[in-house]
């Protein structure tokens, strides 16, 4: 009788571990969470997700889990998705579901991604958005779409070296040592010239701007002068309200004459741009001339015997003897 009590309590405790095992497993899976809130989702592409999939919000612990997986009775071209959430996770109904992953070598998981915080809570058994899921042999397939053009790329890049090295090559011969001593000797010559007419070039841009100043002043003139006759054309315009033949002509004139003011005005300023040199060896010229006269004014006003006879026969002096 002992044995048999012994033997019943053994099997009575087995069944009582095996029945607590199974709670335990169904409770973990989540197959028994009748208050959990059901949704679902529709995706081209499922992941590898199965049913007891983990669910997560925002990236978050695990607040659901995915009960059934199967194609879509109505679109054969995607999956649905079934899953259940609890009710304490703020679905909303612009929240999208994705399948994603913590790390490329874990396991997938669906999830869920905030709404806005203004969207009303999703009912029962509603359909959320979905992401598209994109997996490896989608990348390798884009991969394999890019091929074609980065091999006219690397094809073109090979052209763009060999044009490059062709002109590498041309600026290395043109570099070489003649060459650059050529350069150098240019150089060189330049700065000389530089530096010997440096005198010259600053006294002709002095002549030039003098030049410059005094047309300035002659071009503001002719250009006030425009401006006004504008001015008195507009007011004789206005004046002229019927047929006057001699007014007519007179304007006509007028409009001549500041078309011809303009043109001199362009004229002078071509001329003050192209003869700037020319204008500069003249007033050099004047200058000598100008001492040249002071010279032989100062000559005359001090010995003016020179006009008569040579300036090296000395000056006759009171009581001397006349020269033999």
């Amino acid at each position: 009788m002992e044995s048999k009590r012994e033997e019943a309590l053994v099997g009575l405790f087995v069944l009582v571990a095996a029945g607590v095992l199974v709670v335990t497993v169904v409770l973990l899976s989540g197959t028994l969470g009748h208050g959990d809130v059901p949704y679902r989702a529709y995706f081209k592409n499922a992941g590898g997700l199965s049913p007891g999939a983990e669910v997560r919000y925002a990236g978050g612990p695990a607040v659901g889990r995915v009960t059934k997986v199967t194609s879509d009775p109505q679109d054969s071209t995607r999956m649905e998705v079934d899953f259940s959430l609890e009710p304490s996770v703020p679905v909303k109904t612009d929240s999208v579901a994705e399948i994603t992953a913590m790390s490329p070598l874990s396991d997938n998981f669906l999830g869920i991604i905030a709404g806005s915080a203004g969207a009303a809570r999703a009912p029962r058994d509603s359909t959320l958005q979905s992401k598209p899921y994109t997996s490896f042999a989608d990348i390798a397939a884009m991969v394999a779409q890019l091929e074609p053009n980065v091999e006219t790329l690397l094809n073109n890049l090979n052209d763009r070296v060999v044009t490059l090295k062709v002109t590498l090559d041309s600026v290395n011969e043109l570099l070489n040592p003649q060459n650059r001593a050529n350069i150098s000797g240019s150089l060189a010559d330049l700065h000389g010239m530089l530096a010997e007419d440096r005198p010259m070039v600053r006294s002709t841009l002095t002549n030039v701007n003098a030049s410059s100043a005094k047309l300035s002043s002659l071009i503001d003139d002719l250009h006030k002068t425009s401006a006004q006759a504008n001015d008195t054309l507009a007011h004789l315009d206005e004046t002229i309200g019927e047929e006057r033949p001699e007014l007519r002509a007179a304007i006509g004139d007028l409009r001549q004459t500041l078309n011809s003011t303009v043109a001199l005005t362009a004229q002078l300023n071509n001329m003050l741009s192209t003869n700037s040199e020319n204008l500069d060896e003249i007033i050099d010229n004047l200058r000598h001339v100008t001492e040249n006269l002071n010279a032989f004014t100062q000559t005359i006003s001090t010995r003016p015997y020179t006009l008569i006879r040579g300036s090296g026969v000395p000056a006759h002096q009171p009581g001397q003897a006349p020269p033999k």
